[in-house]
C-alpha cells in the first residue's frame, strides 16, 4: 500500500530539477499565505461583520419599537435615525415584500445578515448586490413595509480587501524572486547537462568553464578533466594504430616486391593472398580507431543517405522501404560508414535483405533483415565486443577482425541511438536501429 502511495507521489512530482525546487520554496509560502488567510477571514473579517451586522440588527429593531410607541411624531423618529444614524427610511404601505430573495451562501455580509434578522423574529427581505455602497433592505411592518438603504460599510469594514491584498502581493514577489533565483541556480546544470550529453554522443566540446555554487563548479572540473583524459586516450589510441599500420605497411611493400622475384607462381600466389588479408585487417584496425571521428554534425537527408547506399551495391535482391525526406543531425560520414558495413555484412552471407526506414514520432527506425544463418541468441551481446568472432558461418572470412558490428554500435551510441539484434522474420538476423531526432 504505502509502495504504490509512494509510486503515486513520485509520478506527481515534477521531474525538472528548477520545478522541484519551485516546489519547495512555493509550498511553504502558499501553505502560510492559506494560514494567514483563514485566520484573518476567521478572527478578524467575519468575527468584526458579525458584530457590525448585530449591532445595524439592533438599531434597527429599536428604530421600529420606537416608531410604533411613538404614536404623535413618527417622522420625527425617521429623522433622528437618518441623521445619527444614516438610515435612510421610507416606510411604504399596502405593499407585501418582494417574493425572491437572492442570496450568496458564499458571502459573509450576507450569511451574518440573514443569522441576526432571523435571531430577532423579523420578516424581511434585502439586496446587497443592486447598489455599489448601499444595501437595500426591506422589514414588513403591518401592511407594508419599512425601506432602509444602509451605507455598505456598516456591515463590513472596507480595510478588509487592502490588507487582504497586502498580505498576497508580498507572496507572489516573494515566488517572482524565487524563480530568478532558481534559474540561475540551475543554469549551470543544465549547461553541464547539455556539455555531458554532447560529448556522449562524440561530438567536439568547446572549452567548458563550470560556474554556479561549489558543488556544480566541483562537478564541472571533474567532468572537463575526466573529457580531457578521455580525449587524450582516443588520440593515443588513434595515433598508436595509425603508427602501428604505417610501420607495417612499409615491410608488406617489400613483401610485395620481394614475391615479384619469385619464379614459383604457387608460391607466390599463396604469399600475396597473405599479404592481402593483412591489409585488408590493417584498414580495419584504422577504421575502428577512426570511428570516433571529429567530424562536425551537419544536418542531412538521411532517407537520401541510404537510397544511394542501396543504389551501389547494384543489387536486385536489397528490398528498401522508407520514408522520404527524413532528415537527421549528426555525422553523415560515419553514419554511412556504419549502414555500409550492416548492409555489406548481410550481403556477405544472406540472398535477400529487406531494409526498413521510417520516422516515428522524434525517432528514425532503420531496419535490416536477412535470410542469412543469423546468429545464435547467446551471442547478441558479444558480437558487438571489438576483435570478437564466432566460429560459425558468419566468421568464416579469415581476414576478418571482428570489428564490423563494433564499429557500427559505436557509431549509433555516439549519436545518442540504439542498436539491437533479434530473429529475423526471414529467417535470418534483424538489426534494428534507433536515432533520435
Amino acid at each position: 500500500m504505502f509502495s504504490g502511495l509512494n509510486k503515486l507521489i513520485k509520478n506527481l512530482l515534477p521531474k525538472q530539477l528548477f520545478y522541484r525546487g519551485l516546489l519547495i520554496v512555493a509550498t511553504p509560502i502558499i501553505i502560510l499565505q492559506i494560514t494567514i488567510s483563514i485566520v484573518f477571514l476567521d478572527s478578524l473579517w467575519i468575527k468584526t461583520t458579525k458584530g457590525m451586522t448585530r449591532a445595524l440588527v439592533a438599531e434597527i429593531k429599536t428604530f421600529i419599537d420606537a416608531y410604533e410607541n411613538d404614536e404623535n411624531n413618527k417622522e420625527f423618529v425617521i429623522v433622528l435615525f437618518k441623521e445619527h444614524l444614516r438610515f435612510n427610511i421610507k416606510y411604504v404601505e399596502n405593499k407585501n415584500l418582494p417574493k425572491k430573495l437572492e442570496e450568496r451562501w458564499y458571502s459573509p455580509i450576507d450569511r451574518s445578515l440573514r443569522r441576526e434578522l432571523k435571531s430577532k423574529a423579523l420578516v424581511y427581505w434585502y439586496d446587497t448586490t443592486s447598489f455599489k455602497y448601499l444595501v437595500d433592505l426591506k422589514i414588513k411592518y403591518k401592511d407594508g413595509y419599512f425601506q432602509f438603504f444602509i451605507p455598505r460599510d456598516r456591515l463590513t469594514s472596507a480595510s478588509a480587501r487592502i490588507f487582504a491584498l497586502w498580505i498576497t502581493l508580498p507572496a507572489f514577489l516573494m515566488v517572482a524572486i524565487a524563480l530568478i533565483f532558481l534559474k540561475n541556480q540551475t543554469r549551470p546544470i543544465i549547461k553541464l547537462a547539455q556539455a555531458s550529453e554532447k560529448f556522449g554522443r562524440g561530438e567536439d566540446i568547446e572549452e567548458f568553464v563550470p560556474s554556479g555554487a561549489i558543488e556544480i563548479r566541483k562537478a564541472g572540473y571533474e567532468f572537463d578533466r575526466m573529457r580531457k583524459r578521455i580525449n587524450r586516450h582516443l588520440k593515443q589510441r588513434s595515433e598508436m594504430l595509425s603508427g602501428i599500420s604505417h610501420d607495417l605497411r612499409t615491410p608488406l611493400t617489400r613483401m610485395k616486391l620481394q614475391l615479384a622475384l619469385i619464379k614459383d607462381k604457387d608460391i607466390s600466389q599463396k604469399f600475396s593472398e597473405d599479404i592481402d588479408e593483412m591489409e585488408k585487417m590493417l584498414n580495419e584496425y584504422l577504421q575502428f580507431s577512426s570511428s570516433s571521428s571529429t567530424e562536425k554534425n551537419e544536418l542531412f537527408d538521411i532517407s537520401d543517405l541510404i537510397s544511394k547506399i542501396v543504389l551501389k551495391y547494384e543489387n536486385t535482391n536489397i528490398k528498401l522501404e522508407q520514408n522520404k525526406n527524413v532528415f537527421f543531425n549528426g555525422r553523415k560520414n560515419l553514419i554511412r560508414r556504419c549502414l555500409d558495413n550492416l548492409i555489406g555484412n548481410a550481403l556477405k552471407y544472406a540472398n535477400i535483405v529487406n531494409i526498413k526506414q521510417e520516422k516515428l514520432k522524434k525517432n528514425i527506425f532503420i531496419v535490416v533483415e536477412d535470410n542469412g544463418p543469423g546468429i545464435p541468441e547467446k551471442e547478441y551481446e558479444n558480437v558487438f565486443k571489438p576483435f570478437y568472432k564466432i566460429d560459425k558461418s558468419r566468421s568464416e572470412s579469415k581476414s576478418s577482425v571482428g570489428l564490423g558490428l563494433s564499429i557500427s554500435s559505436d557509431i549509433i551510441r555516439s549519436h545518442g541511438g540504439n542498436i539491437e539484434l533479434s530473429k529475423s522474420g526471414l529467417g535470418g538476423l534483424k538489426i534494428k536501429i534507433s536515432l533520435p531526432l
